[in-house]
């Protein structure tokens, strides 16, 4: 089997740089889908026809689907599900801090982020910011893309046990950023977002902002075999959901299934908002595709019990410095395709019948894949699968491509797996 081309590697390497912020990401794929000649409709209008190339946002969240127009209203779904948010500090609603004659910035950190890896590195911010307007409070996206924040790591000669007995952070005292010289003036965040945003600072209503990598995604390798960059988890997983729907739709032809993409917020930190897996979001959409195609409630439960969910989400490769820490039977290579994982406890969704779904999948692709298993005396993370499964009672699989450093500010995976994932998803539409 020959490997794939880079040419889906470097289209996520883009993807990654534009997405600074769940935000962000949402609008690089709307950009994208409209690109492939998807159209938007808003979910407070009412539906007519939605046959065609779709795509519906609410905040940081996005659900697209591809529908010929003469399918069944009993036709069942093939669902690709993957997750816009990834671990970050996010600025506080008070963030000025002046102390030792240093500018800080307040942070509280976002889903479990390897803080650690966010020290002595050049941070950007982004985000979205709430305007006063005259009807209601306009939202605009933001993305101060260049070094203006760092978290400095105390001295060794301060902290000489750091090599002894690790590095230990409080979440609360260490991981303020500074980001100017104490001059004496009021000049806070609100005010540089002001100049950055050409608004006036008292306009500003609220933020939802975060610190973001300036240093761009790259390729790396003696042979350019690893992507590295920031939100690979779960970036790579939209990116590849994305332009898996794309391929579908551009082969063109009715199939089996009405192939759909759906981007969730939150999952970080539960899922369980008014955009996240464990909303009515996703629900209510498929539920409007079935009705505006004159079907009734009946028919949308039938086409639940045919759909199909691939929850999409990255995967923990082995790490050739902890081995030990993974199931010895169940190693995951980097570049070795996409990952079927399993849980007994059903942290993952994946079933027996799903799990064959979706290796069939792989092999009607001609692509790799693997299956991985959490080490029985570690606790296993989860993901959208079982959110998704439980509360629409679609058959559920949960996959990822593999990588390393989950959850650190920049993150490691294969190069090729992109390409691999991307043909698998395809074939899982049908």
């Amino acid at each position: 089997m020959t490997s794939p081309t880079l040419e889906e590697a470097r289209g996520l390497l883009s993807f990654l740089d534009a997405s600074p912020s769940p935000f962000h990401a949402v609008a690089a794929v709307a950009r994208r889908l409209e690109a492939a000649g998807f159209r938007p409709v808003a979910e407070a209008e009412p539906w007519g026809e939605v046959a065609g190339r779709r795509y519906a946002v609410r905040g940081a969240s996005l659900v697209a689907w591809v529908l010929a127009g003469d399918e069944a209203p009993g036709t069942g779904f093939r669902i690709v599900g993957a997750h816009t948010d990834s671990p970050t500090l996010r600025i506080k609603p008070r963030p000025d801090a002046r102390r030792e004659g240093l500018r800080q910035l307040g942070v509280e950190v976002y889903g479990s982020a390897l803080v650690n890896s966010w020290l002595d590195r050049d941070l950007g911010v982004a985000g979205r910011v709430w305007l006063r307007a005259e009807e209601a409070p306009a939202a605009r996206t933001f993305h101060l893309a260049r070094p203006l924040l760092r978290i400095p790591q105390l001295a060794i000669h301060l902290d000489r046990d750091v090599r002894e007995k690790g590095l230990l952070l409080n979440a609360q005292q260490h991981l303020a950023p500074i980001w100017g010289i104490d001059d004496g003036t009021e000049r806070g965040f609100r005010a540089l977002l002001g100049r950055e945003l050409a608004v006036d600072p008292a306009a500003i209503l609220s933020w939802d902002a975060v610190l973001c990598d300036t240093a761009p995604s790259t390729l790396l390798g003696a042979d350019e075999e690893f992507v590295s960059g920031p939100r690979l988890d779960d970036l790579c997983s939209c990116y590849c959901g994305l332009r898996a729907l794309v391929r579908r739709a551009e082969a063109g032809g009715r199939g089996a299934f009405i192939p759909v993409l759906c981007l969730f917020d939150h999952e970080e930190v539960g899922s369980t908002s008014a955009r996240g897996a464990a909303s009515p979001l996703l629900e209510a959409i498929l539920e409007r595709i079935v009705l505006t195609r004159g079907g009734g409630r009946e028919d949308y439960h039938r086409s639940t019990v045919a759909s199909v969910c691939a929850s999409a989400d990255m995967a923990h490769a082995t790490n050739p410095n902890y081995a030990d820490r993974h199931e010895p039977d169940h190693h995951l290579e980097l570049n070795k395709g996409p990952v079927i994982k399993i849980n007994a406890n059903l942290r993952y969704a994946t079933d027996g019948e799903t799990e064959a779904l979706f290796a069939a999948a792989c092999e009607t692709a001609g692509v790799p894949y693997q299956k991985f298993v959490n080490r029985t005396d570690l606790a296993c993370g989860t993901t959208i699968g079982p959110i998704t499964a439980g509360r629409l009672g679609i058959r559920t699989v949960d996959v990822g491509n593999p990588e390393l450093a989950m959850h650190s500010i920049r993150e490691l995976c294969g190069a090729h797996d992109p390409e691999y994932m991307i043909r698998a998803l395809v074939a899982f539409h049908g």
